[in-house]
């Protein structure tokens, strides 16, 4: 073959290697012992060597980097302790978040009013559709549909209880809670919310009472009128109302007791206003214990809340300067913190059917939701949050069959986009104007209603004569907040249904044993477990301070005289 017919990757040899070759061959076939091959390596074979050796070290690299970001995300490299068990063998920090009557048809509304208010793709959901990981079965002793304060005692006590029992059981005792064993092991302790700080859920983590409407005798116990002493370093929320002395402007309470002046005896800083929040700069500024009591009922509606900004801290700004507060306190001690976080309104919009108050409400919850994450990815101290919900309220689904004739269901979000009051607040509005216009024109009225209420509030054009008349008769079985909230609700096409509520952590990974269903106490379960802390000595404690007062049992109000188990309840009764 002539050279320049040679293949192209064929390679010249020079001719002294291929007459020593030759030599060896003649060699190895007159004496019958093949000679060994002395092979030069040129200049290709070194080139591909160099290649492989550089892939292999690139591909190492690239494993190891992405070893190293794991676990710089997911265990935080170069904290103290390391993970074992879903739980850190040092220090530890946790965050529980309670979602209060949010069910997952909650998340599916308010994901697609966001994407609809945005311009947003089908695709994009929110922070907590990233960190679910299972879901939660809800019912009490005394119910298939449990409250708040049976579902909140499941949490705090990992025990069933009746409907109404303030971290009590079914036989009215006391049961230790994580917040107090926390207490009692060095953790420092807080609760967030935005409803009063009285209300079930907080009221669960730290005192008992055997009927979630002891309010007064809650108050008491939360500033340290308790067998345990003061158990709660920082509360953030409403109630103000029962803190007062009955007599005094603003007060709910049904005695003179003054509970605020119990509060600073024991040692309680006290805030109570937006001003008195800033100066708290986002936590930097804060002395425990410290008590704030930033409405006199509840703090209003997020949706409400952002045009008095001025008035009120966001449930995102409590929770930012919760966790600057306690870290900062606990910072040189061997012992972290317990912080419950509650995104309590969604409930009250569950119960409203308002599902302008509704997506506004998880939208906060979310944020604040973020909050905590982004606080965990910074802080020195190994940490975990855990979220859930108690039950779910409303019955909401979105979608509704208008008219009855109609076989399609349908949900229209942007017909919430528009919509700037919660139906609660245009209730009131409607009732002082009414109250400061008494002589005013029945056209008046209407087209303060129409202009005013539901034009401006809810964003509808379109309301019908017997939809305003409704506004005004006195004769309507139904409060003037519920008919508001039909009336965007029959446009935006919501109504009811119901489900188990979810389960979200920071990461699986440090909550395993809550991957799935469960039920509610193993919550419970896993918070003790977590903060390694003893619930059995702390209700012990309980019941032998409750047995010196066995008579009276002053101490946890009013006993329950019917008390109803899981056998009596729930059974049909005929048509109501």
């Amino acid at each position: 073959m002539a050279r320049g017919d040679q293949p192209m990757l064929a390679q010249d040899r020079p001719s002294s290697e291929t007459s020593d070759r030759d030599v060896e061959e003649e060699d190895a076939l007159l004496t019958g012992q093949r000679q060994p091959r002395h092979r030069t390596n040129g200049w290709p074979f070194w080139r591909e060597i160099g290649i492989f050796v550089w892939a292999i070290t690139a591909t190492v690299l690239v494993i190891l980097f992405a070893a190293l970001y794991q676990h710089q995300k997911f265990s935080h490299l170069g904290r103290e302790g390391g993970w074992k068990d879903s739980k850190p063998s040092g220090k530890r920090n946790l965050i529980f978040m309670v979602s209060d009557g949010m069910g997952p048809t909650s998340l599916s509304m308010t994901r697609s009013f966001r994407q609809t208010e945005g311009g947003l793709p089908f695709g994009d959901v929110l922070v907590l559709d990233k960190h679910h990981i299972g879901s939660s079965r809800t019912r009490s002793t005394s119910s298939l549909v449990t409250d708040s304060a049976a579902g909140a005692t499941a949490f705090s006590c990992g025990r069933k209880t009746y409907n109404g029992a303030i971290a009590v059981l079914p036989d009215q005792s006391p049961c230790g809670t994580v917040l107090e064993a926390a207490k009692k092991e060095g953790y420092m302790t807080g609760l967030v919310v935005t409803t009063l700080i009285t209300d079930a859920t907080p009221a669960c983590f730290a005192a008992h009472v055997n009927r979630r409407d002891e309010q007064d005798r809650i108050a008491e116990q939360l500033v340290g009128d308790h067998p345990l002493g003061q158990v709660v370093d920082l509360m953030f929320g409403g109630g103000r109302c029962h803190f007062l002395p009955n007599g005094t402007q603003g007060s709910c309470r049904g005695d003179a007791k003054n509970v605020l002046g119990l509060a600073r005896e024991n040692g309680f800083n006290y805030v109570d206003s937006r001003e008195d929040f800033d100066g708290l700069n986002v936590g930097s500024a804060v002395k425990l214990p410290l008590l704030g009591l930033f409405a006199n009922t509840d703090i209003p509606y997020e949706v409400d809340r952002k045009l008095v900004n001025d008035m009120y801290p966001s449930l995102d700004e409590m929770t930012h300067t919760a966790l600057r507060a306690l870290s900062d306190a606990t910072r040189d001690n061997d012992r972290g913190f317990f912080l419950m976080i509650e995104g309590s309104l969604i409930d009250h919009a569950g119960h409203g059917n308002d599902p302008v108050a509704q997506v506004h409400e998880v939208l906060a919850y979310d944020k604040a939701f973020t909050t905590v994450l982004d606080f965990l990815d910074q802080d020195d101290v190994e940490g975990v949050l855990v979220g859930t919900s108690d039950h779910e309220t409303g019955g909401l689904a979105v979608a509704r069959q208008l008219p009855a004739t109609n076989p399609e269901f349908r949900w229209y979000p942007e017909m919430l986009v528009n919509a700037t009051h919660s139906a609660h607040n245009l209730a009131l509005q409607l009732r002082d104007y009414l109250l400061e216009n008494k002589r005013s024109t029945g056209d008046d009225v209407v087209l303060f209603i129409k202009e005013t209420l539901l034009e401006k509030g809810l964003g509808v054009y379109d309301a019908t004569d017997e939809e305003v008349g409704r506004l005004l008769d006195d004769s309507d079985p139904w409060p003037t907040s519920y008919i508001l909230a039909d009336i965007i609700s029959r446009r935006a096409q919501t109504y009811t249904s119901a489900a188990d509520v979810n389960i979200y952590a920071s990461n699986p990974k440090h909550a395993i044993s809550l991957i799935g269903n469960h039920e509610n106490t193993e919550i419970g379960e896993f918070i003790r477990d977590y903060l390694d802390v003893d619930l059995e000595a702390i209700t012990k404690q309980l019941k032998d301070h409750d047995a010196d007062l066995a008579k009276t049992r002053a101490w946890m109000g009013k006993p329950v005289a019917d008390e109803r188990t899981f056998a009596q309840a729930d059974h049909y009764h005929g048509d109501l």
